[in-house]
């Protein structure tokens, strides 16, 4: 009886009955049918870690095996993860499509995918592949059906059918940031030779950490080994092609969770072995390397390009090898939204040399609190040493507010500290990369100029990607304007046409552009403000909230406090409207009102999908500390 792949051969290349001569016949079928063949496709994966190998120029890195495995590869010096950390960057992966364009941009979040679509692996299943997962998936989307034929620790190409295709994926957790802060731990790079970024203090805490981030690349770099020698083993490494890449940068503060390319870019390496080589595209060379511009929305349609797939109308990436590759793109894109329990929005584009940095949040700072990043060494040195004013402009800034915009050349600041965004000598530069970022808004309508809430209450139990293609969304464009123009140094004038939307998002960035701009821009506008607390929105209800005390008058004080507490039990049902709030808070020192928001605050949200669970019990907890601080300042 055949196996399954030859039952394949025979369904794809029917045999030919009806010719002349039969031998001529046997031999053109023959040459079709191994066209038809479809090659096995290894994923080897780790976690938060950067290109910090040997093989791209890295002298204090010890990795034998993925050096190895670069001499006879292609290596990409320009990929990016699309998110800096890892389960909206593993949505990217597994949709072909951006996270923010499904409203699936917040890290532990949860919303659904349109019922036609899939994720990619389920095409190779359909195609006769064995398809395995060893063993993350970490998804911010549920699976639409069978997805893997196994997603375990026990999964493995050994347990398909013989001889038929596989798509296997083993994925190392030794890198990640809980294993780098791991104690204890005897240094094998020492700590004193380690290379620092500009930006992170040089303190025993910190070079302890990124040598351990180096120990735990080289442990890494064996369990790569031992899958590679498995392979071999099997006698398949002529007929697989094998992709090594990390899921973003290092777990190191200021790279993970951040769209630098610091916390964007990863190393890429692809093996195509030479009877495969009609797959490759032109810049493939065996121990080269290529500037190629790829992203992990590319990575979907790249897998199914090479088992001759042609990739779905909707997915949003561009295949970069086999025949369906659709040529080198000019940029990349990466983004941020919420990070666990606390908010930003930072969209992110760059080109070979350039990267541009749009925060839309910029009266946030960079650091914010997020518990699971303090638990790390070199954060909590990094920011004592800031309170206690012992850090230089370069390493202090990562504690204070963004700019609007931030514009770096990764040739000459590959640390990215000196922002050129406001050089004229830089001007078109800033202007081509802006140009590129703002039309990926509209391209993939980019869901993070809704705040989370309102998002997820217009679109129900729809999809948002299906909501933000509806008449729900009818006023996109005025949305994304005017965060544009509350996101910029804001002027009354500006603001003062979207005071009347009638779209809640607008309203929204209004009042985010009075609470961006200050104590003068409130005060200019303070009536609107104190109109804004009774806003049919939650959430312009608590910008409004926050702009007030902060920077409003005494007298509008106790009408600011009553508001939000109204709007917390008016919402309780609601974990979205809890985590606006004690993020907005988190900057205001009300000893009143964070009193008597804890007092209320419900303690679960039954309903709500358990990735949202670890978001307001962190946030109260952190508002706890704060109203202790207060009241020992008292």
């Amino acid at each position: 009886m055949p196996n399954q792949r030859s039952l394949f051969t025979w369904f794809t290349c029917p045999p030919i009955v009806c010719v002349p001569c039969l031998a001529v016949a046997w031999g053109l079928l023959s040459l079709a049918c191994h066209a038809t063949e479809r090659p096995n496709i290894l994923w080897i994966t780790s976690e938060d870690n950067g290109p910090h190998l040997g093989c791209y120029g890295d002298a204090y890195a010890t990795t034998p095996h993925l050096d190895d495995l670069a001499a006879r590869s292609l290596m990409y010096r320009f990929a990016w993860s699309t998110a800096p950390v890892c389960a909206p960057a593993r949505t990217a992966l597994i949709t072909g499509l951006y996270p923010q364009s499904l409203g699936a941009q917040h890290m532990r979040s949860m919303v659904p995918m349109p019922d036609s679509f899939k994720m990619f692996p389920q095409y190779l299943r359909e195609a006769g592949y064995y398809c395995t997962n060893n063993s993350k998936e970490d998804y911010n989307v549920p699976k639409p059906g069978r997805v893997w034929d196994e997603s375990s620790k026990r999964a493995h190409w050994r347990n398909r059918a013989a001889e038929q295709p596989f798509f296997a994926v083993f994925n190392f957790t030794m890198t990640h940031e809980s294993q780098i802060r791991k104690r204890p731990h005897t240094a094998v790079h020492d700590p004193a030779e380690v290379p620092l970024p500009a930006y992170h203090p040089d303190t025993p805490e910190v070079r302890q950490d990124w040598a351990q981030y180096y120990d735990k690349m080289t442990e890494m770099d064996r369990q790569v080994g031992r899958v590679l020698d498995e392979l071999r083993q099997d006698n398949l490494t002529d007929e697989t092609i094998v992709f090594y890449f990390a899921d973003h940068g290092s777990g190191m503060p200021r790279s993970k969770r951040w769209p630098y390319n610091s916390g964007l870019q990863v190393p890429l390496i692809v093996h195509i072995p030479d009877q495969l080589k009609s797959l490759t595209a032109d810049d493939y060379r065996p121990g080269g390397s290529t500037k190629r511009l790829v992203s992990f929305v590319d990575f979907a349609p790249t897998v199914l390009s090479l088992a001759g797939i042609r990739p779905p109308a909707q997915f949003q990436g561009h295949a970069f090898l086999g025949p369906h590759d659709a040529g080198p793109q000019p940029v990349i894109h990466g983004f941020r939204g919420r990070m666990d329990e606390r908010y930003d929005m930072v969209r992110s584009v760059r080109d070979e040399r350039y990267i541009y940095v749009r925060n839309y949040l910029p009266h946030r700072i960079y650091g914010q609190h997020v518990a699971y990043m303090f638990q790390t060494p070199t954060t909590q040195v990094w920011h004592k040493m800031f309170q206690r004013g012992e850090l230089n402009d370069v390493q202090g800034q990562f504690w204070n507010r963004k700019p609007a915009e931030e514009l770096y050349d990764l040739n000459q600041d590959p640390d990215e500290v000196h922002n050129l965004a406001g050089s004229p000598e830089y001007a078109g530069i800033k202007k081509r990369l802006r140009r590129a970022q703002r039309e990926l808004i509209y391209q993939i309508r980019d869901m993070g100029f809704l705040p989370e809430g309102d998002m997820q209450r217009r679109a129900g139990n729809r999809p948002p990607y299906e909501m933000a293609r509806s008449g729900q969304l009818e006023h996109y464009e005025a949305i994304v304007e005017a965060a544009e123009h509350a996101s910029l140094p804001p002027q009354p004038s500006e603001l003062k046409s979207w005071s009347e939307s009638p779209d809640a998002a607008a309203r929204y960035w209004q009042a985010t552009g009075m609470l961006i701009g200050g104590k003068p821009l409130v005060k200019e506008r303070e009536s609107w403000l104190l109109t804004a607390l009774n806003d049919p929105c939650p959430e312009v209800r608590i910008v409004a909230v926050e702009s007030l005390l902060r920077y409003g008058s005494a007298d509008s004080a106790d009408g600011a406090r009553q508001a939000g507490i109204d709007v917390l039990q008016s919402s309780k049902a609601e974990p979205f409207v809890a985590m606006a709030l004690f993020n907005a808070l988190a900057n205001v020192a009300d000893e009143q009102l964070l009193g008597e928001l804890l007092e209320v605050v419900p303690d679960e949200y039954p309903g709500m999908h358990r990735r949202y669970s670890i978001c307001v019990p962190r946030l109260v907890e952190q508002a706890r500390r704060q109203l202790t601080s207060l009241s020992d300042r008292r």
